[in-house]
């Protein structure tokens, strides 16, 4: 059977939750593409349902990023909202960061370095500790996806431009991941991930260019 056979015959045998969760999550990353607030609520959505999928399929580390999405996906809605009222300046020199009245922000190369750095050393730590003390299926890359993902969504809160690149690759990763325990429709979802990521990067980076002009 070739891939995109055994894809689609997992597809077949998706269950109603699992299409639940896809469904919420197209919706949540396309809003984010568009900065609507409204994203938060279909994040929390389809996070809360993967948290039993993730763990159903031994994916344990996925299972508890998923629960930090939904966490997550609670500050951003504030984050958000407050952003709305509160001139970013002021919010961000409240944060500790640099300062700037732009909406969408960008990062410095050495931000970039630090967080490879130390994302990708506590992503081989915990896969390593997974991979030897559970049955944790695929961990170093259920690892890699899940520490970069944090990231990833601090800097989507943030409304960090790069985030859009980090998700591009920890997405690609996924599509193989979700397929290997079963999954092929969330791999598809995670296929279109991508393709809304890039989508997600273009609409961002014209406006930072906007607010730069």
């Amino acid at each position: 059977m070739s891939f995109f056979e055994s894809v689609y015959e997992g597809i077949l045998l998706t269950s109603l939750w699992e299409w639940i969760a896809v469904f919420t999550g197209i919706v949540y990353v396309i809003l984010a593409a568009l900065r609507n607030n409204l994203c938060w609520f279909f994040a929390i959505a389809s996070s809360g349902i993967y948290v039993y999928l993730c763990a159903d399929g031994k994916l344990y580390i996925e299972s508890v990023l998923q629960v930090f999405y939904v966490v997550m996906a609670i500050v951003g809605w504030f984050s958000w909202r407050k952003q709305a009222n509160v001139d970013s300046q002021e919010l961000d020199a409240s944060l500790g960061l640099s300062s700037s009245k732009n909406d969408v922000k960008t990062w410095p190369i050495s931000y970039h370095l630090y967080n490879l750095a130390i994302s990708g050393g506590v992503a081989f730590i915990l896969g390593f500790c997974f991979d030897t003390f559970t049955d944790q299926a695929n961990p170093y890359a259920d690892a890699f996806t899940t520490v970069f993902s944090l990231a990833a969504t601090f800097m989507v809160v943030r409304k960090v431009l790069e985030n859009w690149i980090y998700w591009i690759v920890i997405d690609l990763v996924s599509i193989f991941l979700y397929h290997q325990r079963g999954y092929s429709l969330s791999a598809v979802l995670y296929f279109i991930f991508t393709i809304l990521a890039i989508a997600g990067f273009i609409a961002w980076y014209k406006r930072h260019k906007t607010q730069t002009a």
